[in-house]
């Protein structure tokens, strides 16, 4: 017995699930999708972390969350990942509006033709003025993660180097190579 699952294509859930934006002073700021070898870094990044997250109780990792930043100035980004904290959560459970109002403990960025260096920059300043304890940037062509501790501060880590979750995510740990191996095809 076959199961067949039925789309409706005039469903306004399903048209907005590829709508992806941001909200910068009040502009809506249409964003395209990542490359296929972004997205792969993201999905395998998220597999390390959302298990890590949920097994010690810290919280949540989303991916492509838009949050409210800063919402006197009508500021909501959307990293490629993030980490929820359960203290920084103000419901027990996020609300159904289209941004969560939380500010994340981690944002995540993958640098890609669609999420150039230059806007992670501006990212990087209003995350950190917005409250978001760690940000990591990922360089897929060089192989390299930038970890920042502030707008200011941050360490570059190469692919035989090990990314660890800081006080934002105690105990976690991953080496970079390792990272970039789970999007690999095995020989």
């Amino acid at each position: 017995m076959s199961t067949t699952c039925y789309r409706n294509p005039e469903s306004s859930f399903f048209s907005d699930v590829d709508d992806l934006y941001e909200v910068v002073d009040g502009q809506r700021l249409e964003l395209k999708p990542m490359g296929a070898h972004e997205v792969l870094l993201a999905s395998a990044l998220f597999e390390f972390l959302a298990p890590y997250a949920r097994q010690h109780k810290l919280g949540q990792v989303v991916s492509e969350m838009l949050f409210v930043l800063d919402a006197t100035r009508d500021l909501k980004r959307r990293p490629d990942l993030a980490f929820v904290s359960y203290p920084r959560w103000r419901e027990s459970t996020p609300g159904r509006e289209d941004a969560w109002n939380a500010v994340p403990d981690l944002a995540i960025e993958i640098i890609s033709r669609s999420n150039t260096a230059e806007t992670v920059d501006d990212k990087i300043v209003e995350y950190f003025q917005a409250g978001v304890r760690l940000v990591w940037v990922v360089f897929p062509n060089t192989r390299r993660v930038y970890v920042y501790q502030s707008s200011r501060e941050a360490s570059v880590l190469e692919a035989d180097q090990e990314l660890d979750g800081g006080d934002v995510l105690p105990g976690f740990c991953l080496r970079i190579q390792a990272l970039f191996d789970a999007v690999t095809k095995p020989a």
